[in-house]
């Protein structure tokens, strides 16, 4: 069973925390869980399975994606787009059978750049088991009730990258946060979840034009928050392109940042922050450099508080899991797994994974660490920080970028083709 201090990083320094309204047991109602740190407190999910064990269903999606699926009151919710991204679409089935139960699709005329790997549903719905809530980026932000009705929506502006987008909503104590960007404007948001009313909004400084900083290297960040208590005190943190930021909750005021991820070949953030007890870690994307600092302070703390920063490092996309005292990732380039130091930044153990390089974040449930391949091969192992004890290889022989759902003991993931079930 899953220790209290792994999920909640207890003692005096920090835990991660996500409120949603009235969730259920076994819910998973965001990107990256309940808490939004990829641990999920469920104890009997299968090790093993393929494309024929161990299915309880499957679902098939009218195209690929890099979302992931959420579980929430009975439903399980999906985004896909088509036709160039002018129909962004997010998708409601039952999570029992298997059934689509209803298509909510909304209409984009305009064509907007983006990278032929991320195809316009980047972004991961959040629900509170009551509603669910979906950023399609500049075809806006929408919240629908559990019936597929729509109780309202938003434009939040224009956000164009060569890139796409992909930062995921978070819902806390009835409010949603949003990172939106990347693009000429980047911001940090809350919302009021009933009405959709904007409550603050906190402007990030875009050098350059958005896509290339002044240097022509490329910029950007697609990070999901946090929600975290620190020291008392509850905390927004987010990586932006060349730093890391805490936003107070209820005004939108930075109250520390720490920088460090501008890289020698752009300035890129990719994953979520990891919160390891009174320190947190951030990597840059593209190679480029990672960050660990104490949380503490106000104001810019990079001088007084930043312990390490290193680079180059390998492609990161996948955020990793803080269990056991160590961070724990897997990469996308080379296709390595790593179990760091966070207070030090040293590795302490680094190996292949013997499959494709991994897109979507890690989960531990279980005691066992989860993570699925862009080949759609699920590896699961144990934290171990004295090497990689790998427990199952677990192909669906589909591709994917998309980070696992746990929920009731079963396993939802998504492949370009289908939505899967996965269960004993």
């Amino acid at each position: 069973m899953v220790k209290r201090w792994q999920v909640l990083c207890c003692v005096f320094s920090i835990y991660v925390i996500l409120s949603t309204g009235p969730l259920r047991a076994g819910d998973w109602p965001a990107f990256r869980g309940p808490l939004g740190n990829g641990i999920s407190q469920e104890t009997k999910v299968p090790l093993k399975w393929d494309a024929k064990e161990n299915i309880l269903w499957k679902a098939p999606l009218p195209a690929s994606g890099n979302s992931s699926p959420i579980v929430s009151n009975g439903n399980v919710f999906v985004t896909c787009a088509e036709n160039e991204g002018r129909k962004r679409s997010l998708y409601c089935f039952d999570r029992t059978s298997g059934k689509q139960l209803w298509v909510r699709t909304v209409n984009y005329d305009k064509a907007m750049q983006t990278h032929k790997t991320n195809n316009y549903c980047g972004s991961t719905p959040a629900a509170d088991g009551k509603r669910v809530v979906v950023w399609h980026s500049s075809a806006g932000l929408y919240c629908y009730d559990f019936a597929g009705k729509e109780l309202w929506h938003r434009n939040l502006g224009e956000f164009e990258h060569i890139w796409g987008y992909g930062a995921s909503p978070v819902l806390h104590a009835g409010k949603i946060f949003l990172h939106c960007g990347p693009g000429k404007r980047v911001f940090m948001t809350a919302l009021d979840l009933e009405s959709g009313k904007t409550l603050w909004e906190t402007d990030e400084p875009v050098a350059g034009d958005g896509q290339f900083n002044e240097q022509r290297k490329y910029m950007g960040s697609w990070s999901t928050p946090v929600i975290a208590k620190v020291n008392g005190r509850e905390l927004i943190i987010c990586s932006m392109s060349l730093r890391v930021n805490a936003y107070d909750p209820a005004s939108g005021k930075i109250i520390w940042n720490c920088a460090g991820l501008h890289g020698k070949k752009g300035d890129l953030a990719y994953t979520s922050p990891v919160l390891a007890n009174e320190i947190c870690v951030a990597m840059g994307g593209f190679n480029g450099p990672a960050i660990g600092f104490r949380m503490q302070g106000s104001g810019e703390i990079t001088g007084s508080q930043r312990l390490w920063q290193k680079e180059p490092n390998p492609q990161r996309i996948s955020t990793g899991i803080f269990t056991k005292g160590h961070l724990f990732m897997a990469n996308a380039g080379p296709n390595l797994f790593q179990c760091l130091n966070p207070a030090t930044g040293e590795i302490v153990w680094q190996e292949r994974s013997g499959g494709a390089a991994c897109w979507g974040s890690m989960v531990l449930a279980n005691e066992h660490l989860y993570v699925t391949d862009q080949n759609g091969t699920t590896h699961v192992f144990k934290p171990s920080t004295a090497g990689l004890e790998k427990v199952a290889e677990n192909p669906l022989k589909e591709r994917s970028n998309s980070t696992p759902a746990f929920s009731d003991g079963q396993v939802f993931i998504r492949t370009f083709q289908h939505l899967y079930c996965i269960g004993q």
